[in-house]
């Protein structure tokens, strides 16, 4: 297992030399190991390799550890994102936060465009940043591990995620796992390894600490899992890689080998297939010039024709195949389930905007009905808002009989989340007993909805990335902060509570920390807040909600459960507590007498 690993301490002046060597490397003092490998002689470097910033995550590290000749990426992933995305300018520059174009607007409100324009000054500041401060000194970006670190946050396993990559083989990787990464506490002129152990998972990411440092945490660093320079011991064996321990503690053993074999002994490892894994769970159905029926953003009520231009980790960019400029997009994941076969709204009935266009564009196709996730014939609902200005039903939305994102009339007044009265009904606060007697409606039966719970396994305060529902093409640092059922709340980091929404458990638009960085798309870092402000809107916030719901929660709870419901449909609406909720698989919550 550790034939790559040789280490001496003999006297010597040879060092190795290299074609593509530039400058002269000095005499290595006598006093540090010489690693062999397959009879080549690794020495330390002058010390002027430097550092590099990868163009495509903006991740900084040491230039010699990076991928390509060029270094000009930290990682295969990041240099095959660039390299797609590069012949895309478009979505790159509004991936970097830069507003979007006025058809792009239709659905926006004016306190959106005030986030988009914050994060784009967020973003202009680091640049100046960059301008006005030395090179010696490297400006980083959001960085997940430095989060969770500073603040000893909790983020969401990836189990939790079965759309997102390895969301549904991850096996037993946690704490104690053993790896075979890159050695970045040394001087030598190649790449060379040491391994390391799992400290933390924060989805994705591991917070590793190499062998030897016992409980000396000065040298731990975050790694994505799923990265390429992460291996199962035993990899630099057969791969013919050196194993060559960090500088910081060359010194404490004479016999590197005979303390890997007894560290490692009955110790866990990476599955041999893993890396074949990532890269199998990276592989995508849909492509570029594919052709879809999507949500028609403009008008909720129907669908149109849609044209694949881009796929990022399972996300789509649809241009709407009309659009000749390619401006008029929307963003979703293949899984969700707003995007459909070509026929499907013909084959239910549902509204479909006929295209000018009379025959497909050279090169278009229709994705085939397969790829799609769930393909109903029947049992498909339109839902309206009731108080809606649209006329016409436009903002009509259809849901499938069996979706978890209706609810049971009472299902907001029960477990306590705001519910958003009719436009114009000036009888406040709303009842749905007097609503339903004035307007002479009667509420859907609670057997009628989707009472399945997942062991999702979410629970409060863990963080994740999640898709800004009001701009899809956002993906944002978040954290969930309520569990009712299968509903989760995510609040956005840095952001005030009204941009925070729900989302059901197993929603493609969510993801593990991490996925980002995995997958080459560009992540929102929490917003800049001063501290002052931070403090200020916090009092708000909580002065608010206790006007708001003060002596209002169980009188309305147990005046609804008396006018419309009885005692199992009362059960069955009301979720656990956010203390105790764990994704248990049943609604049913027992009721003391």
């Amino acid at each position: 297992m550790f034939d790559g690993y040789d280490s001496c301490s003999e006297d010597t002046s040879s060092s190795s030399s290299s074609d593509e060597s530039e400058e002269e490397v000095a005499p290595l003092p006598s006093s540090l190991p010489i690693i062999k490998n397959n009879g080549q002689v690794y020495t330390y470097p002058d010390g002027k390799s430097g550092m590099a910033t990868c163009e495509m995550c903006g991740m900084v590290g040491v230039r010699d550890a990076f991928y390509s000749k060029t270094k000009r990426f930290c990682s295969v992933s990041c240099s095959r994102s660039y390299s797609s995305n590069s012949k895309k300018a478009s979505i790159l520059a509004r991936l970097q936060g830069k507003p979007p174009t006025k058809k792009a607007k239709v659905l926006q409100k004016q306190p959106l465009v005030a986030k988009l324009a914050a994060y784009a000054q967020y973003q202009a500041t680091l640049q100046n940043q960059v301008k006005t401060k030395t090179a010696a000194v490297p400006v980083e970006g959001f960085s997940w591990g430095n989060y969770i670190t500073s603040n000893n946050l909790t983020a969401a396993p990836v189990t939790c995620f079965k759309h997102a990559p390895m969301g549904t083989c991850w096996g037993d990787i946690s704490e104690g796992v053993r790896v075979e990464v890159p050695n970045t506490d040394c001087s030598l002129p190649t790449k060379v390894f040491w391994i390391a152990g799992i400290m933390k998972l924060a989805g994705y990411n591991a917070l590793l600490r190499y062998e030897g440092f016992e409980n000396d945490s000065s040298v731990d660093f975050w790694c994505n899992v799923c990265g390429s320079d992460i291996h199962p011991v035993g990899w630099c064996a057969t791969s013919g890689k050196p194993l060559v321990p960090p500088r910081t503690i060359q010194h404490k053993y004479t016999n590197w080998k005979a303390f890997l074999v007894k560290r490692l002994t009955g110790a866990k490892t990476l599955p041999p297939d893993f890396s074949q894994k990532v890269s199998e769970s990276m592989q995508y159905p849909f492509k570029p010039s594919m052709r879809v029926e999507v949500v028609d953003k403009t008008h909720l009520c129907r669908t149109r024709v849609a044209v694949v231009d881009s796929v990022i980790g399972g996300r789509l960019r649809l241009v709407y195949e009309e659009c000749e400029d390619k401006t008029d997009d929307f963003w979703c994941h293949m899984y969700s389930p707003l995007i459909h076969h070509i026929g499907w709204s013909r084959s239910i009935g549902h509204r479909f905007k006929r295209s000018d266009i009379t025959k497909k564009q050279d090169g278009h196709y229709d994705a085939p009905p397969h790829l799609f996730a769930k393909v109903l014939a029947d049992g498909y609902l339109m839902i309206g808002i009731d108080g809606s200005e649209a006329a016409d039903g436009s903002d009509w939305f259809c849901y499938h009989a069996t979706s978890p994102s209706i609810f049971p009339v009472g299902f907001c007044e029960i477990n306590a989340i705001e519910l958003t009265p009719p436009r114009g009904y000036a009888k406040l606060p709303f009842k749905w007993f007097d609503y339903l007697r004035e307007t002479d409606s009667i509420a859907a039966p609670v057997k009628l909805f989707n009472k399945e719970v997942p062991n999702h396994g979410f629970h409060i305060r863990m963080k994740l990335e999640a898709v800004d529902l009001m701009e899809p093409r956002l993906v944002c640092v978040a954290t969930v902060t309520r569990i009712i059922h299968r509903l989760l709340r995510i609040h956005f980091d840095g952001w005030e509570e009204e941009y925070d929404q729900w989302v059901d458990c197993e929603s493609p638009d969510l993801y593990p920390v991490g996925w980002c960085q995995l997958t080459g798309y560009q992540l929102q870092p929490p917003a800049p807040q001063s501290k002052d402000s931070q403090s200020s809107s916090s009092k708000q916030k909580k002065k608010a909600k206790s006007q708001q719901y003060k002596g209002h929660k169980k009188m309305t709870s147990l005046q609804l459960k008396e006018e419309l419901l009885d005692g199992e449909e009362y059960n069955f609406l009301q979720g656990a507590s956010d203390q105790e909720s764990n994704g248990s698989a049943s609604y049913y919550i027992k009721q003391e007498p």
